[in-house]
């Protein structure tokens, strides 16, 4: 299952419900995926942020038990062409959840987000939420 960006921020706010979720994944064996494009939407914002201490703190703390996945390029192809499809009809997402839609695609997991309405319209995604 991957991590999408919503989830790693509400583990790294401590938000119980994503940690609840963790602790249960964790049980069951689930590999904790994430993607390059969540450490670079992290870093972004931790750029942004008025405490860049303790946000790094918090982003080294929640990465490290995490795989990295890259966008390779059969996953690109991928979050193209779900751009794309997506543009066309009018209910675009954020570039980067494309991105994210398409690793999670090619490898056939699911993405694990509280960021439903956008990844609900990638079509033969699997989601889940918590």
């Amino acid at each position: 299952m991957i991590f999408d960006t919503s989830f790693v921020i509400d583990l790294m706010n401590g938000d119980r419900k994503a940690t609840s979720k963790l602790n249960e994944l964790i049980k069951s064996g689930e590999p904790q995926l994430t993607t390059v494009l969540t450490v670079f939407e992290l870093y972004s914002g931790l750029e942004r942020s008025n405490k860049p201490v303790q946000e790094r703190n918090k982003i080294i703390n929640v990465l490290g038990n995490q795989i990295i996945i890259p966008l390779d390029g059969e996953a690109a192809e991928k979050a193209g062409e779900i751009d794309g499809n997506l543009i066309k009809e009018g209910r675009m997402i954020e570039p980067a959840d494309s991105m994210i839609a398409g690793i999670a695609s090619v490898r056939r997991e699911k993405v694990l987000t509280r960021n439903v309405a956008d990844f609900s319209k990638v079509k033969g995604l699997a989601i889940e939420t918590y």
